[in-house]
């Protein structure tokens, strides 16, 4: 099977892309990291099949992607949506800010990526299947442990 997340081949350029980015990136990255927003744990420069994306956020399946000035020409913008089918057809929900909304309200850009992270996370444990085990954690009526006097007889 074909590795679709993070290869190998591409980590000299994600760590190039960490090593060279952008102000606004380093900005969001600063209130994103260590779990500072609800727990939620934030990586960047994540591989996705060819591209990398800025910041994603695993447990929601969210992708932040910064915009500078070079995305805002015709040719970028066909191959940013062409980007963005590919990654969102991993599941993966795509959101945009630009340089300028980082530097001028980062409190309101954190907030709405908090505000999607939550939403998505919720709605990904609404689809989880309920656990055989029930809210104790331990299967409903069947115990996991044999019992001492079948310990007993299975050392005989």
């Amino acid at each position: 099977m074909t590795r679709v997340y993070n290869r190998k081949i591409q980590k000299p350029v994600r760590q190039r892309l960490r090593n060279d980015a952008p102000k606004a990136e380093r900005l969001l990255w600063w209130r994103l990291r260590g779990k500072q927003v609800d727990g939620l744990k934030f990586r960047r420069q994540y591989g996705v099949g060819d591209y990398v994306i800025d910041l994603y956020c695993p447990a929601a399946k969210l992708a932040v992607e910064l915009d500078g000035e070079s995305h805002f020409d015709p040719v970028p913008e066909a191959k940013d949506a062409q980007r963005q089918a590919f990654i969102e057809s991993f599941g993966i929900h795509v959101i945009r800010f630009t340089n300028p909304e980082v530097y001028k309200h980062l409190d309101v850009v954190v907030e709405e990526i908090w505000r999607v992270a939550k939403e998505r996370v919720s709605r990904r444990q609404e689809d989880l299947p309920e656990s055989p085990l029930g809210k104790s954690g331990r299967r409903m009526g069947v115990s996991l442990r044999p019992s001492i006097g079948s310990r007993a007889k299975a050392s005989r």
